[in-house]
Order: structure tokens, then C-alpha cells, then sequence
């Protein structure tokens, strides 16, 4: 069959409990996917025959034979060697240490494997498909649980010596005695701002005695989106909580744009989702803190894709 019939790509988005795999055309397209557990408990092998499984199924319910498939992508949350297609580290994904994804769903299918890191998966998808379309310096985070990113210079994604570039998050904020971070050290960027800082900020202003909207909808348990909603309701505390991290956020992007000079910084993940809440002091901060050219040069803008930026994104790796 000729190399004109490879009209397809799959991508694969790996998290802590679902796995999506996508088939999708050259316009970025999804034509279909399929979600499966991940269940990591049940060890790597099992959730890698999950994978090949629901590749083999997508491919079938699509009608697609695997010669019109030009090549498999798979995005994760951790540490990738991306020359080798080697998972070195998943820290959510317990069991996931140095195992060759690419090598084992190369053979199954017979058809090129690239594996990457789930964030850059995200920055090129919005690169090509979404907000950060016609930029070619682009910064993409996601803001949730850490602060991820993804660079683009030039045109080109930017991994790094050994794979590990876009290490956003670890921007250190203070020099010393700052807030643990999960990697070990004090004073980092996602420790200031981030899913669990917002939840950390909100239980403190309860300890002080603030009364909040927050605490009537937490119920059990206060996570960022209820913080989120309390704030969209008015509550002047929650309000307030999201103006702190967005000037945090703007603080650490503005060391970022002064060093990379990028166009646009497209933000997404589950705290994003607040909009113009964290959106206006980012922005608001940033303005202030950036140098003057380069501050001007930059737009902030939301993730478009949402959910599907992981398994488009990863469906792009055999070109990029």
C-alpha cells in the first residue's frame, strides 16, 4: 500500500486512572476513541494489554486497517526518554519504572511508536490545533495538581539535554524557607500555585476564623473547584484566594517570558478553569513584573482543547 494511504495517526493519553486512545485525521480530527481503566495496581503489563486491546478495537470499530495508521503516540505524566521510548518514571502511575512502551506496542502493530511527556503532548496540540495556532514561540501549562509545561522555540518542541526541558513548576519564587514542594525542595513555583496551594490558602482563612461560602459547599472535603465556585458566587475570600495565585502565576511566567520571549502562553488544566478569576491578576501581574518588550510581545490565552490535548497532541509525535 502506498505512503498516500497513511491518512491516520493514534494517540494515546495515559493518566493515573483512564487511558484515551484516539484515531485521528491530519486535520487533528478525533474519528474515534475509546477510554479504558488503568487500574496500576494490577501491575504495567496488565494496563499495557488494555492499550493494545483498545488500539486493536479502535482500528476495527473505525474500519481503518493498520496500513492506513502512519503512527502511534503515547503521552505520559512523568519523566520519558523520548529518543528511546522509554517510560524512566511515572510517579502516578505506581509500577511504571523504565518500562519500553514503544518496543512492546511497536511489535504488536508493526507501525512507529513515540512516547512523550503528557504536557508537551498538550503544547503541541494547541500549537497546531488550538489556541496557540500561528505562534511559533509558545508556552503551554497546565495548572492542577503541579504546573506542567510544554515549549515551543522556533517552530520546534524543546525537550532538552536528557529529555527533562519545561521543568516550569521548579522555578524557585523564594530563596529560602518557602513552602515544600512535592520534588523536594522549598520555595518552587507549583508550590505557591497550584490545586493543593489554593487548598492549603482556603483551610488556613477557615483556621483564622473567616466565615466562607466555601466551607457550606465543601461538605466533606474542599478541593479547588469548590473554592472555584465559591468564588464565582461572590465569596470575597475565595475571590480573593484566586487573585493571590494568579499573581503568583504571573510572577513565575513573568521570569519565563524575560527569558524565552515567547508570543503566547496558552494555560490550561482543571485550575484554569476559573477563567477571569486567576486569568485578569495573571495578566495583571504580568504586565507589571515582565521587561517592557517582552512583556508586550505576549498574550495570555485559555487552552482550547480541553480534554482531548493529550491524545491529539500524542498522535503529532511521529512528526515532531
Amino acid at each position: 500500500m502506498s505512503a498516500m494511504a497513511k491518512k491516520y495517526r493514534i494517540g494515546v493519553d495515559v493518566g493515573g486512572t483512564n487511558v484515551k486512545v484516539a484515531l485521528v485525521d491530519k486535520s487533528g480530527s478525533i474519528v474515534y476513541s475509546d477510554t479504558v481503566p488503568t487500574r496500576a495496581e494490577m501491575g504495567y503489563e496488565y494496563t499495557i494489554s488494555n492499550i493494545i486491546k483498545a488500539i486493536g478495537d479502535v482500528m476495527k470499530e473505525a474500519k481503518i486497517s493498520k496500513e492506513s495508521v502512519e503512527g502511534i503516540g503515547f503521552g505520559f505524566p512523568g519523566q520519558i526518554d523520548c529518543d528511546n521510548g522509554i517510560v524512566r518514571l511515572a510517579p502516578n502511575i505506581p509500577g511504571w519504572v523504565n518500562i519500553p512502551i514503544a518496543d512492546i506496542v511497536s511489535k504488536e502493530f508493526s507501525i512507529p511508536v513515540r512516547v512523550d511527556n503528557d504536557v508537551r503532548c498538550a503544547a503541541l496540540a494547541e500549537l497546531n490545533f488550538g489556541a496557540g495556532k500561528g505562534a511559533s514561540n509558545l508556552i503551554c501549562i497546565t495548572v492542577g495538581t503541579g504546573i506542567g509545561s510544554g515549549l515551543i522555540i522556533n517552530g520546534k518542541l524543546v525537550r532538552g539535554a536528557s529529555n527533562a526541558a519545561g521543568e516550569i513548576g521548579h522555578i524557585k519564587l523564594q530563596m529560602e524557607n518557602g513552602p515544600l514542594c512535592g520534588c523536594g525542595d522549598h520555595g518552587c513555583f507549583e508550590a505557591f500555585a497550584s490545586g493543593p496551594a489554593i487548598v492549603a490558602m482556603a483551610e488556613e482563612y477557615i483556621k483564622g476564623g473567616k466565615s466562607t461560602k466555601y466551607r457550606e459547599l465543601a461538605k466533606n472535603e474542599i478541593t479547588p473547584y469548590v473554592v472555584c465556585e465559591a468564588a464565582k458566587q461572590g465569596d470575597v475570600v475565595a475571590k480573593k484566594i484566586f487573585e493571590i495565585m494568579g499573581n503568583y502565576i504571573g510572577i513565575g511566567l513573568a521570569s519565563v517570558v524575560n527569558l524565552l520571549n515567547p508570543e503566547k502562553i496558552v494555560i490550561g488544566g482543571g485550575v484554569a478553569d476559573a477563567g477571569d478569576l486567576l486569568f485578569v491578576p495573571i495578566k495583571e501581574t504580568l504586565k507589571k513584573r515582565a521587561m517592557p518588550i517582552q512583556g508586550a510581545a505576549v498574550e495570555v490565552v485559555h487552552a482550547e482543547l480541553g480534554n482531548t490535548a493529550g491524545v491529539i497532541g500524542a498522535s503529532l509525535l511521529i512528526e515532531n
